[in-house]
């Protein structure tokens, strides 16, 4: 018998694939991120379709997955990042949840020091998109060197420079750093 509820657990990676650790929302605990009642869940067109699979935890495990719920789903982003989705879902089904997990917790850690020590403003969101897009490897090098380059800034110069940096490595990876807007 199908339980009607829909449960999540996982606070790390919601059942259609965005990071929810990573989306500002959930990291000023305004959203509770992907469980029944939160500002996600009552927009969200994949929950009831996890009910009536069985409360699958990730849209992967489901037979009919990848399906047309999935078409143009990168072209819109909300307050994080749709663009990986996909992508992310393959890599957690391809090294197991628990190591997408250690990724996760890395990343995590990362947009804690970044917010922590160069935020300002609304650059929190830039920062939460970066996060997500790069890899953690990336992520580690590019805040070692901002680390030690910034030691004698103010704030602003501080946020300043990780931007640009930011830019710069995204840019050698031909990742974009902009919310897409259209609709999907």
């Amino acid at each position: 018998m199908i339980n009607k509820k829909f449960k999540r657990t996982d606070l790390l990676l919601s059942l259609c694939g965005l990071n929810c650790s990573l989306c500002p929302m959930f990291i000023e605990k305004r959203c509770a991120g992907c469980r029944e009642g939160s500002t996600c869940y009552l927009t969200c067109t994949i929950a009831p379709c996890s009910i009536e699979h069985g409360n699958i935890d990730y849209c992967f495990e489901c037979e009919e997955y990848l399906c047309d719920k999935y078409d143009g789903i990168e072209l819109h982003d909300s307050l994080i990042t749709h663009r990986n989705q996909k992508k992310d879902l393959q890599k957690a089904k391809t090294i197991g949840i628990e190591n997408y997990h250690k990724e996760q917790l890395e990343k995590k850690e990362i947009i804690n020091h970044i917010l922590n020590r160069y935020n300002i403003a609304n650059r929190h969101i830039f920062f939460c998109l970066a996060v997500n897009l790069l890899e953690v490897d990336d992520l580690k090098q590019i805040l070692k060197d901002c680390d030690e380059s910034t030691k004698d800034m103010d704030l602003k110069e501080r946020s300043d420079y990780i931007k640009h940096e930011l830019y710069e490595f995204a840019k050698k990876r031909n990742i974009i750093l902009k919310l897409n807007t259209g609709r999907y």
